[in-house]
């Protein structure tokens, strides 16, 4: 079995996949998955018993694991990850970062720059619906990848993520509460939280319209593909926004993960 673990600033995303079933969707094989809370301070040996306290009471063995595969933005996570290989598993882990087969050419600048979870993201996306696509990770931060009809990765944009926007509106305004992140009855909200859930959701659905139809100025036609946790929240009203894949940065991992093993 593969244990693919996407690390993001905010969250982790861990799913379980059966190596020997065939990879034409982002969730066929996959047995089980995770969603925790990243922490920056935890230990390699608590890795090891968060791994095993999910695998576990889900009727999976630690020793049954067989490969894992790490995309990480979280450089002291990814230390203590690797400890947790060296120290709990007979096998070296794959992890997304130069030196790596990813089967793409990553024509930015400065290839180093680009996110492992970016990297991840363009290979799944690729592999399953071609190019030119577009693929908007709804994360910390809304990153926009951008892939070739070649399969190359292009570059993209970042902007402020959801969340993290609200964060600073709520913690720079004191007479504005935090309220729940969903869609309000009218665009034209009646009440004050409603005109912040209208300005969160039509907000940022007019950001990533308006990016895209940019990029698309560029590229021509694109296949718009949307991921990371508030994807589901985004998507519907968004006018670009074709496919939604919760578990797009997983399958990347699993793509790479086949590609080196």
């Amino acid at each position: 079995m593969l244990l693919a673990i996407d690390v993001g600033n905010t969250q982790t995303v861990i799913g379980l996949y059966d190596l020997d079933s065939p990879a034409t969707s982002a969730d066929e094989g996959m047995l089980e998955h995770w969603r925790v809370a990243t922490d920056h301070d935890r230990s390699a040996d608590e890795h090891a018993v968060l791994f095993r306290n999910l695998l576990e009471p889900a009727g999976f063995t630690f020793d049954a694991v067989s490969g894992v595969s790490i995309c990480c933005g979280v450089p002291r996570v990814l230390a203590n990850l690797r400890d947790v290989m060296a120290r709990h598993f007979p096998f070296e882990a794959i992890v997304i970062e130069p030196g790596v087969r990813t089967g793409m050419a990553i024509l930015y600048d400065n290839p180093r720059e680009v996110g492992a979870d970016r990297i991840a993201n363009a290979v799944a996306a690729h592999d399953l619906y071609g190019g030119p696509t577009i693929v908007v990770d709804f994360g910390t931060s809304n990153n926009f990848d951008i892939i070739s009809a070649d399969g190359e990765f292009l570059g993209g944009a970042i902007a402020p993520g959801v969340e993290t926007s609200l964060d600073a509106m709520f913690g720079r305004a004191a007479a504005l509460g935090q309220v729940p992140l969903v869609e309000p009855r009218h665009v034209i909200g009646k009440s004050t939280a409603e005109a912040i859930q209208s300005g969160a959701i039509y907000g940022f659905s007019g950001q990533i319209d308006g990016l895209v139809d940019r990029f698309c100025e560029e590229l021509g036609t694109c296949t718009v593909v949307a991921t990371g946790g508030l994807a589901g929240l985004i998507a519907p009203v968004s006018s670009t926004i074709q496919y939604v894949e919760p578990f797009l940065t997983l399958h990347g991992l699993r793509i790479v993960y086949s590609r080196n093993r």
